[in-house]
């Protein structure tokens, strides 16, 4: 969860100024605009449902009400407005964004699935919407669980049916702003995939392009999962622009994490 909203914070500045790059290594990922954005909001918001045992509905709709600028879609607008809406079909990557807590929640990869399907639903009840949720959320949890990268490609092909033989390099030239789950969500399971380091798992899903910040908070997400932890000068920059109520929430969070189980 902290490599998600360190993710979205260091890839704040780049949605509507794509840095699209074939040296990545030099990307900036603290620059004096970073903020946090939806992606943020809505991830605090499904950790704390999480903790504190909260329909998904309600912490979501609060939180998104709490920060009502952040940088929402035109459905999730609409929706957040209504008091009880109904979810409204959408496969945007929003359910992918703000799902990286329930990787790490949850004992048994089936758990996993279950849940990552019940917090995207609330909105993005498109069968690509809860795809692009539980691919995350499984390759988080297969991440914790000590697999390797070899294998977490392997299984998300398996399970959902994406294309991770492709590269970051052969993607970029062509790739444009995207904001479905199928559009994005490989996309940034990929600059995981190719990367050294956290650092460089953002900076690689930064360099495509599109929807820089939700794609470097995919990724981040995984990559704190597989590469234990959040550089500390990242976490803390992040940590700077954030509320103390969200920072709370963090914090809470990062105690609760599970400890690695078997692989599922």
């Amino acid at each position: 969860m902290l490599g998600a909203i360190v993710g979205d914070v260091c890839g704040s500045v780049y949605e509507r100024r794509n840095m699209k790059t074939d040296r990545p290594d030099e990307i900036p990922l603290r620059g004096a605009e970073c903020r946090f954005t939806d992606d943020t909001v809505l991830t605090i918001a499904v950790a704390e449902a999480c903790m504190d045992g909260e329909d998904y509905a309600t912490a979501v709709r609060k939180w998104g009400r709490k920060h009502p600028h952040a940088g929402y879609g035109g459905g999730f607008k609409k929706w957040l407005r209504l008091e009880g809406g109904a979810p409204y079909n959408s496969f945007g990557n929003g359910s992918a964004m703000r799902v990286s807590p329930i990787g790490w929640l949850f004992p048994t990869l089936d758990e996993t699935l279950a849940e990552a399907k019940r917090s995207a639903a609330v909105t993005h009840n498109h069968p690509e919407g809860i795809k692009g949720a539980q691919a995350v959320a499984a390759a988080i949890f297969w991440a914790r669980t000590g697999r390797p990268k070899t294998a977490i490609r392997e299984r998300v092909e398996e399970e959902f049916g994406y294309d991770l033989e492709r590269s970051v390099a052969a993607i970029r030239p062509a790739y444009r702003f995207d904001a479905t789950c199928q559009g994005s969500v490989p996309e940034a399971i990929i600059a995981f995939l190719e990367s050294s380091d956290f650092a460089h798992a953002l900076r690689l899903a930064i360099s495509l392009g599109g929807d820089s910040d939700t794609i470097a908070c995919i990724a981040g997400g995984i990559a704190e999962a597989f590469y234990h932890g959040v550089p500390e000068e990242l976490w803390a920059f992040a940590a700077s622009r954030l509320t103390p109520e969200m920072l709370d929430v963090a914090e809470r969070f990062a105690g609760l994490k599970m400890a690695p189980r078997q692989p599922g």
